[in-house]
């Protein structure tokens, strides 16, 4: 397979599955991991995540005018040092654990366990809350678990960054959609400085051979890629609940499970 047509492959991969609850990590690791697709760097990985930033700020128009150009007022202003103390959480949190020297897994085991937790997760946590009153804005609180919460994401892939945040969000009692919106938007800083962060060491070390050209076709094939993605779960998400996400999540994850006996 080509370079730029694997790039692209890669693109639509992460553009498709970053703001789904199904791990765009996963996604991009399993057929890495299994053979299918050609090996790529953390680097990469991890970059390409950033050209999805600019599906959120195209779905969400209202609330980013709202910020950039409101922010004086005390509901924009309250909205917007959530997002800074739940990015606060996860940058610092983030860092840490590179100091660490975690790297993704070289083995699918991992990533099928997480989808397949996640989604058995979701299942019973949408068939717990039914139909009961939920908060229709972020609390302190709420904010402060999501920026805790991005980073289970960091330390176990195929646990799915917006998966993890919204399941938490679900469960403190917020509503479907402004948990997506709340997510959405705190990945914007999150995936941002996460691939600008692996750029910079990249290009800080001795002997990368990262192909910058294909690396920016994957994150604007991603970027397109994610605008529909997006759009459409909003769509989705005003009629229906995350359950087909979690069956999803678990039939891929078993899947994964038994690909070693086949």
């Amino acid at each position: 397979m080509s370079d730029w047509l694997t790039s692209i492959l890669f693109g639509i991969i992460e553009g498709i599955t970053e703001f789904l609850p199904i791990s765009s990590t996963g996604h991009l690791l399993v057929p890495q991991q299994l053979g299918w697709m050609e090996k790529q760097s953390d680097v990469f990985n991890i970059a390409i995540q950033s050209g999805a930033v600019i599906a959120v700020l195209f779905n969400f128009t209202d609330r980013v005018k709202q910020l950039a150009f409101r922010w004086r007022e005390p509901e924009p202003r309250d909205y917007m040092a959530k997002l800074l103390v739940a990015f606060f959480i996860t940058g610092c949190g983030g860092v840490l654990i590179d100091s660490l020297g975690f790297e993704l897994p070289e083995e699918v085991l991992p990533v099928a366990l997480a989808l397949l937790i996640g989604g058995v997760f979701f299942v019973v946590v949408e068939k717990r809350l039914g139909d009961r009153p939920q908060l229709a804005k972020v609390t302190w609180a709420i904010a402060i678990a999501i920026g805790f919460g991005q980073l289970l994401a960091a330390v176990f892939p195929g646990a799915s960054r917006s998966g993890s945040t919204i399941l938490i969000a679900l469960l403190m009692g917020l509503k479907r959609v402004p948990a997506i919106e709340f997510t959405f938007l705190l990945g914007v800083p999150t995936l941002l400085a996460a691939g600008a962060y692996k750029v910079l060491k990249a290009l800080n070390s001795e002997g990368i051979t990262e192909d910058w050209g294909q690396l920016a076709l994957a994150t604007f094939v991603s970027a397109v890629t994610a605008f529909a993605s997006v759009k459409w779960l909003l769509r989705y998400i005003q009629t229906h609940t995350f359950v087909a996400f979690g069956w999803y999540r678990i039939a891929l994850g078993l899947f994964l499970l038994i690909i070693p006996f086949m």
